[in-house]
């Protein structure tokens, strides 16, 4: 059997892959990997699967294994794993396989040879099948060649128009979308929170389903108002499909009007309005979702089914303060965390029983605790996130949004690594396009030693939400502490054409230029931080380190003076001014300020910072790691 995809065809058979009819060299086990993704296209095909059919005697690392097999897979088609066209990597599952998939149909006879004719379609024959083959006609009847020759090509043709008018009256199969931001038609500014919602809400519900790759919140709202055509975003988001939608709120009263369009065709597959009591909201959203399910020919999984039947009515008052809640957070600055917090409290305060309230709350307390915030102490921050989030799971244990702000609550402040990371897997398989479970489990993967592995679900992330600038931003992190200093910077710049005005952007940018010695350029961005986000004791922190390094000492301490005199009001800064510190080339004060933000609850993520690669060595530094759970020393 041969098969075709894009310039590809795999003879399944001979176990030969050709590109535009030249052979691609591909080892016997890689191909037997491609072969079983090709059966089952837009499909996941487990590890498991995987192990129990290609490997079932093994004794070999099987991991090691699969991951070659489907690396050299890549290299064969040129695929990226960060980009996939072809194999799709499901963290934790297995891969899938993107592209459409067709059979080949046999060679026509050579020139001059007798064309075998063709026999009518029996009742155990299926509409869209070729009929088979009969045998060649002996010379006997050979004058009544030409009649044969002709009926059989009628027939032929008659069944090729039954297979395109079959195909076009089933649903397209598509393995990629993006939600495009919902237009407010109430004709009342106040009311752009309630569209956002609904989009929000809708790539929630359709991030749900493993066959699906949805774009992100955070890159859907970036085409906001935008002229661009549908072509450009799909091309953009590398999407074979786009829903645009509207919200008209009058009253208690809400119609939700949606499209489903297929790019670059410009093909409207379906559309349709629902209208009802805003208190069954969520009803309709689901509805929306369930409806574009079966417009893409996604075959669902139980749970997956389960997750899209299930709603609940929802309190008008509580489900619009969550929505506000949700848009004051999405600001990630102080002042938007401070009344994001206010929002959930009066979501809450309407309505104890719903659970996003509560998560929204977790996420909200857990960020300000955080060094980059310093909003809250991480005592305060660690009691009443944990508290939210622990909430938000009993209320809906279902709930990928809860059981991922309960994660990132133990990581942070409960160092409880592995009740954590059962969090993280749990709230991946209920939601595997939840992009902000992906960010915040590949720093728990950085922080517990896995690098590798982090990188890879932060690309994942990435690639759910590209246009995302704090997932962005995370990346450019995570490959400076990977010493990956040249695509750091690549990566910051990226972030930075987006908006150069994003202060963590320049920060990250900043600190690869100071690992690069780069410390003027290091300075610079580090001012550049400052001016765009304000004085938050990281920026001050890293500009103080790269002033002292470079002979500036005297600007530096006048920095850490600063943040002397705010700590008894603000404990997170202690890993900060350890950092100072370190630049001044004083280890043992940089320990004894370690020491304190330990005993403070930090926030551990820092550590992994290149600025505190000289202190790695010192057992005090190992110390440290090991009372909090972690390996002595991260790998370098």
């Amino acid at each position: 059997m041969r098969v075709r995809f894009g310039v590809f065809e795999a003879d399944l058979r001979l176990g030969q892959l050709t590109k535009s009819g030249k052979r691609v060299r591909l080892q016997e086990q890689p191909f037997r990997v491609l072969a079983l993704l090709l059966e089952r296209p837009g499909e996941l095909v487990t590890r498991a699967e995987l192990h129990s059919k290609l490997w079932p005697q093994t004794i070999v690392d099987f991991d090691h294994g699969v991951n070659k097999a489907v690396s050299k897979i890549r290299d064969a088609l040129g695929d990226s794993a960060e980009n996939p066209r072809f194999v799709e990597t499901i963290p934790g599952r297995g891969y899938r396989f993107l592209a459409d998939v067709s059979p080949v149909e046999a060679p026509a006879p050579a020139s001059g040879a007798p064309a075998p004719p063709t026999a009518a379609p029996t009742p155990d024959t299926p509409a869209n099948s070729i009929p088979p083959l009969a045998a060649a006609p002996s010379p006997q009847v050979r004058p009544r060649r030409v009649w044969w020759v002709t009926a059989g090509l009628a027939l032929l043709l008659v069944v090729a128009i039954a297979i395109i008018l079959t195909r076009r009256a089933s649903p397209p199969r598509l393995h990629s979308l993006v939600v495009l931001p919902f237009q407010n038609l109430s004709n009342d500014a106040s009311q752009e929170f309630f569209a956002d919602g609904m989009t929000d809400e809708l790539i929630t519900h359709l991030g749900q389903i493993s066959a699906l790759r949805v774009i992100s919140r955070t890159s859907a709202m970036s085409y906001k108002a935008t002229p661009k055509s549908l072509t450009d975003i799909a091309r953009e988001l590398n999407v074979e499909a786009v829903v645009e939608g509207s919200v008209l709120r009058a009253g208690d009263r809400v119609r939700i009007t949606a499209q489903l369009i297929r790019v670059p065709a410009d093909e409207h597959i379906w559309a349709h309005s629902y209208e009802g009591d805003i208190r069954d909201t969520l009803s309709l959203q689901r509805d929306v979702a369930s409806a574009i399910v079966q417009q893409i020919g996604t075959t669902l999984t139980q749970p997956e089914m389960r997750a899209l039947s299930s709603s609940r009515p929802v309190v008008p008052e509580a489900y619009e303060a969550y929505l506000k809640g949700r848009y004051f957070w999405n600001k990630r600055t102080r002042d938007g965390l401070n009344k994001s917090i206010e929002q959930f409290d009066y979501a809450i305060e309407m309505d104890p029983t719903y659970s996003p309230a509560y998560s929204g709350l977790a996420d909200a307390y857990a960020l300000s605790g955080d060094w980059e915030y310093g909003i809250l102490s991480p005592q305060d921050a660690s009691a009443k996130s944990q508290a939210a989030a622990s909430k938000a799971v009993s209320l809906d244990d279902s709930s990928a949004q809860a059981h991922t702000s309960l994660a990132l609550s133990l990581d942070l402040y409960g160092w409880d690594w592995d009740a954590a990371e059962k969090e993280y897997e749990r709230a991946l398989q209920l939601n595997p396009g939840y992009a902000t479970a992906h960010q915040w489990y590949a720093w728990h993967l950085l922080v517990t030693g896995r690098t590798n592995e982090g990188l890879v679900e932060l690309r994942t992330a990435y690639s759910l939400d590209p246009l995302s600038l704090i997932i962005s931003a995370d990346l450019a992190d995570a490959l400076c502490i990977a010493h990956r200093l040249d695509e750091s910077v690549k990566q910051s710049q990226r972030t930075l054409e987006f908006d150069p005005n994003f202060a963590l952007g320049h920060y990250q940018l900043g600190q690869a230029y100071e690992q690069q010695a780069q410390h003027e350029r290091a300075i610079a961005e580090f001012e550049k931080a400052i001016a765009s986000g304000g004085h938050a004791d990281s920026f001050d922190a890293n500009l103080a380190y790269s002033l002292a390094v470079s002979g500036h000492e005297q600007e530096a301490n006048t920095i850490l003076a600063n943040m002397l005199a705010r700590n008894e009001h603000n404990p997170a800064a202690q890993s900060n001014i350890a950092l100072i510190y370190v630049g001044l080339g004083d280890p043992d004060q940089a320990l004894a300020w370690l020491g304190k933000a330990y005993e403070s609850r930090f926030n551990p993520s820092i550590l992994l910072r290149p600025t505190f690669d000289s202190l790695r060595s010192d057992a005090r530094f190992q110390a440290l790691r090991r009372r909090m759970g972690l390996p002595a020393a991260a790998p370098r």
